[in-house]
């Protein structure tokens, strides 16, 4: 059986391994947060951006093969827009979800291991 002894002891080790590791953990500077806000900024632009574009060459290839010139451009262009509002709205709520993780827990914790009892 282990002791109470080193039970403390093995206690005493887990908080001081704690410690170091925090003293230890890289820290984000103000300029490395502000190039990922501008990222995410860009990403969402573009998949908006590119919803549009999508939808304008299938709406204009659609009226170029149907003889309807504006109205099919002008649905897809609408329905690219909406998709690419979806998919800025599901990129936001993915790195909103990410910043909420890592507000509440800035460093992985460590898992506990078993003590090893000793048979006599």
């Amino acid at each position: 059986m282990v002791s109470d002894a080193d039970r403390e002891r093995l206690a005493a080790l887990e908080k001081r391994i704690e410690t170091a590791k925090a003293a230890a953990a890289p820290r984000r500077s103000a300029q490395e947060d502000n190039h990922r806000q501008a990222q995410l900024a860009w990403r969402m632009v573009i998949e908006l951006v590119a919803g549009l574009m999508i939808g304008f060459c299938i709406g204009y290839a659609l009226d170029y093969l149907l003889g309807t010139m504006p109205l099919f451009l002008v649905i897809f262009i609408l329905a690219g827009f909406a998709a690419g509002v979806k998919t800025m709205l599901r990129s936001a709520k993915e790195m909103q979800a990410k910043s909420d993780a890592s507000a509440t827990d800035p460093q992985p914790k460590a898992t506990s291991v078993a003590d090893d009892e000793e048979e006599d």
